[in-house]
């Protein structure tokens, strides 16, 4: 009813349920590692199944705050593209031209890569720590029959590395994408490549 104004408001009235939506969805893996933790400390029955229902409903609540994160970060999305475009003066975007049909379809490739640079990040660093598990396993045998402690901080130090210089590039490609097609090819490119951008990140982020 009020245009890309409504859609402004819609997305600040979700993003102010932010510090609720992050909470329940930090709910899930607390609960999963207490289950996870009482299986491996050899807890009895009793304490295995409470954990198995807090892990249910930990998965419940993840759900809803994944909804509400998808849902306002699709209509930010649209409101800032709304606002790119009353200040670029365009009064609408033809796919059916090359500059915003090629900026559609490089946008609507940025997610899967991004996904893809997050994911082997991820994979990097855990080669690394289990790497590391593995040195220390040949240096202290102790560690085997707990006469020697492992050294946990090496471990978190190259999560805590992996975490920082990883997401790096992810976060320059986010930036620099619209950047790029805009000092080179112009505006209408960027509209293209936000439009896609948009529609395939919430696919992505659905599935």
């Amino acid at each position: 009813m009020a245009n890309m104004y409504g859609i402004a408001l819609a997305a600040l009235g979700m993003l102010c349920t932010l510090a609720t939506g992050l909470t329940i969805d930090g709910y899930g893996p607390i609960a999963d590692n207490a289950g996870g933790i009482a299986e491996m400390a050899g807890a009895g029955e009793w304490a295995r199944r409470r954990t198995d229902t807090l892990d249910a409903a930990g998965n419940t609540t993840a759900a809803i705050g994944k909804g509400f994160a998808i849902g306002s970060a699709c209509l930010v999305a649209l409101a800032l593209f709304g606002a790119f475009t009353t200040r670029s003066m365009m009064t609408e975007v033809n796919i059916l031209r090359p500059l915003e049909f090629g900026g559609l379809i490089i946008g609507a490739m940025l997610p899967y890569y991004f996904s893809a640079m997050t994911m082997e990040a991820v994979g990097d660093a855990a080669t690394g720590i289990i790497e590391d598990i593995k040195d220390q396993f040949l240096m202290n045998p102790g560690i085997r029959t707990g006469e020697v402690s492992p050294d946990y901080e090496r471990c978190i130090k190259i999560s805590t590395q992996a975490s920082i210089m990883s997401m790096i590039a992810p976060g320059a490609l986010v930036l620099l994408s619209p950047l790029v097609a805009g000092f080179v090819f112009g505006p209408r490119a960027v509209c293209g490549l936000l439009a896609g951008a948009i529609v395939s990140g919430v696919q992505v982020a659905i599935s």
